[in-house]
C-alpha cells in the first residue's frame, strides 16, 4: 500500500508537471504563431526590397552607360524626370530602411527574451522533466509519460524550426540591409555625379550667356557697318572683285587715300547714283503697271463692246418681231389698212431720223460704219405711222388720229407684243367703247385667235365681245355697293341691250 501511495503521489506530481509543461507549450505555440505573423510581413517587405534592388541596379547600369556620353548644355525632360524618380526612390528606401531597423530591433529583443526564457527556465525544467521521465519509465505510468515526451519532443522540434527560421530571417535582413547600404552608397555616388553635371550645366549656361551677349554686340556692330555701307551708296560689282583679296590694313590705307581725294570735291551730290537707280526702278515698275492697265482697259472695252452688241442685236430682233406682228394684227383689225413701227434715232448734233420696219437694221449698219460696234444710245424711242385707207400718202402719226383710231392702234400694239412675249392673262376695261361695230367684231375675233395661249378678261357694254366669250359675270350696283354674280349668255346680252336702250 505504501508503494501504491507513493506511485499515486508521484503520478499527481507528474500530472502537475505535465499540466505546467502543457501550459508552457501553449505559451510557446502562441509565441511561435506570433513569430510567424511577423515573419510574413517581413518576407513581403523583403520581396519589395529585392524588387527595388533590381530597379536600382538597372538605374545604376543606365547611369553607368551615361557616364561615357558627352555632357549636354542641359538635362533633357526624360533625364530630369529620372533624376526626380531616383530622389523619390532614395527617400522611400531610406524610410523603409529605418522601419526595417526598428522592426529588427524589436525582433531581436523578442528573440533575446525567448532565448533567456528558454535557457533559464524551460531548458532547466526540461532537464528536470527528462530526469523524472527516466525515473517514471520504470514505473507503470511510463506509457502516458512516453506520449507526453513525444509531444514535448515535437514542441522542441517546432521551437528549433522557429528559431532556425528566425535566424534565417535575421541573416536575410542583414543581407538586405547590406545591399541597401551599398545602394545608398551608389546613390550618393550618383548624386555626386549629378551635382558635377549640374555644375557643368551651370558653367555651360554662363558661357552660353556670354556668347549670346557677344553675339548681340557683334550683330549690333554688323548693323552699324551695314548702315555705313548704305550711306556709301551703290557700288559697282568690279569694286568687290578688285578689293576682295586685300587685307584689312591695305583696305584702310586705300580708304584713307580715297578720303584725301574726296576732300577736293566738297560740293558733289553723293546720292545721285542711288537716286538714278531708284528712279530707274520706279520707271520700270510704272511702265509695267501701265502695260497691265492697258491690257485691263482693252479687256474691259472688249467686254463692253460684246455687251453693247448683244443689247443692240436684242433690241433689233425685238423691234423686228413686234413691228412684223403689229403690221399683221393691224391689217386683220382694219382690212385694207396699213401700219408700221418706226425706230427713232438721234445723232451727236441732236437731229433725229426714223427707220421703218425691218429696214431699220440695215440702215443702222450703214450709218454706223464709222464705229466697229453699234451703240444703243442712238435709239431715242419708237413711233407709229398708220393709214386706215391703205394709201402710202395718207400715213399719219398718233397725234393725228381720233380717239377710236388711237384705241384700235393701241390694241394692235398690245396684241403684237402678246405674240412676241405672251402674258398669262390680260384685263381690258371697256376697250370697245370708242369703236364702231365693225372694229369691235374684229377685236373680238382677234381675242378669240389669241385666247389659246392666254386668258382675256374684258368689261363691255357692247354685244360683239359677248359672242365669243366662255363665261359671263354681271356687276350690279345696289345701295352704293357693287355685287358680282355669274350669269348666262342670254342674261349678259339682255343686260348690254338694256343698257344700250336706256343709255
Amino acid at each position: 500500500m505504501n508503494q501504491m501511495q507513493q506511485i499515486e503521489t508521484q503520478q499527481r506530481k507528474f500530472k502537475a508537471s505535465r499540466d505546467s509543461i502543457l501550459s508552457e507549450m501553449k505559451m510557446l505555440k502562441e509565441k511561435r504563431q506570433q513569430s510567424e505573423k511577423t515573419f510574413m510581413p517581413k518576407q513581403r517587405s523583403l520581396q519589395s526590397l529585392e524588387a527595388s534592388l533590381h530597379a536600382m541596379e538597372s538605374t545604376r547600369e543606365s547611369l553607368k552607360a551615361e557616364l561615357g556620353t558627352d555632357l549636354l548644355s542641359q538635362l533633357s525632360l526624360e533625364d530630369q524626370r529620372r533624376v526626380d524618380d531616383l530622389n523619390d526612390e532614395i527617400r522611400q528606401l531610406q524610410q523603409d530602411n529605418r522601419q526595417l531597423l526598428n522592426e529588427r530591433i524589436k525582433l531581436e529583443g523578442i528573440m533575446t527574451r525567448v532565448e533567456t526564457y528558454l535557457n533559464e527556465n524551460l531548458r532547466k525544467r526540461l532537464d528536470q522533466v527528462e530526469q523524472e521521465l527516466n525515473e517514471l519509465r520504470e514505473t507503470e505510468g511510463g506509457t502516458v509519460l512516453t506520449a507526453t515526451t513525444s509531444e514535448l519532443d515535437g514542441i522542441n522540434k517546432r521551437v528549433k524550426e522557429t528559431l532556425a527560421r528566425s535566424e534565417d530571417l535575421d541573416s536575410l535582413v542583414d543581407k538586405t540591409e547590406g545591399e541597401i547600404k551599398d545602394h545608398i552608397k551608389s546613390m550618393d555616388r550618383w548624386k555626386n555625379i549629378e551635382k558635377e553635371q549640374n555644375d557643368a550645366i551651370n558653367h555651360d549656361t554662363k558661357e552660353l550667356e556670354k556668347m549670346t551677349n557677344r553675339q548681340g554686340m557683334l550683330l549690333k556692330k554688323k548693323e552699324e557697318c551695314m548702315k555705313k555701307i548704305r550711306e556709301l551708296g551703290s557700288l559697282p560689282q568690279e569694286a568687290f572683285e578688285k578689293y576682295q583679296t586685300l587685307t584689312l590694313k591695305q583696305l584702310f590705307r586705300k580708304l584713307e587715300q580715297c578720303n584725301t581725294e574726296l576732300k577736293k570735291y566738297s560740293h558733289v551730290n553723293k546720292k545721285a547714283l542711288d537716286q538714278f537707280v531708284n528712279f530707274s526702278e520706279q520707271k520700270e515698275k510704272l511702265i509695267k503697271r501701265q502695260d497691265e492697265l492697258d491690257r485691263g482697259y482693252k479687256s474691259i472695252m472688249e467686254l463692253m463692246n460684246v455687251l453693247e452688241l448683244r443689247k443692240y442685236e436684242a433690241i433689233q430682233l425685238t423691234f423686228k418681231q413686234v413691228s412684223k406682228n403689229f403690221s399683221e394684227v393691224f391689217q386683220k383689225l382694219v382690212p385694207g389698212g396699213k401700219a408700221t413701227l418706226v425706230m427713232k434715232k438721234g445723232d451727236a448734233e441732236g437731229s433725229q431720223s426714223q427707220d421703218e420696219g425691218e429696214g431699220g437694221a440695215d440702215s443702222e449698219r450703214g450709218s454706223g460704219s464709222q464705229s466697229s460696234v453699234p451703240s444703243v444710245d442712238q435709239f431715242t424711242g419708237v413711233g407709229i405711222r398708220v393709214s386706215f385707207t391703205g394709201k402710202q400718202g395718207e400715213m399719219r402719226e398718233m397725234q393725228q388720229l381720233s380717239g377710236g383710231q388711237k384705241s384700235l392702234v393701241a390694241l394692235a400694239l398690245i396684241f403684237a407684243i402678246q405674240k412676241c412675249d405672251p402674258a398669262p392673262f390680260y384685263l381690258f376695261d371697256e376697250i370697245d367703247q370708242a369703236l364702231d361695230a365693225q372694229h369691235r367684231k374684229a377685236v373680238s375675233d382677234m381675242i378669240v385667235e389669241l385666247a389659246g395661249h392666254a386668258q382675256f378678261i374684258t368689261t363691255t357694254f357692247r354685244p360683239e365681245l359677248l359672242e365669243s366669250a366662255d363665261k359671263f359675270y354681271g356687276v350690279k350696283f345696289r345701295n352704293k355697293v357693287s355685287h358680282i354674280d355669274v350669269i348666262t349668255a342670254e342674261q349678259a346680252k339682255d343686260f348690254v341691250e338694256d343698257d344700250t336702250t336706256h343709255g
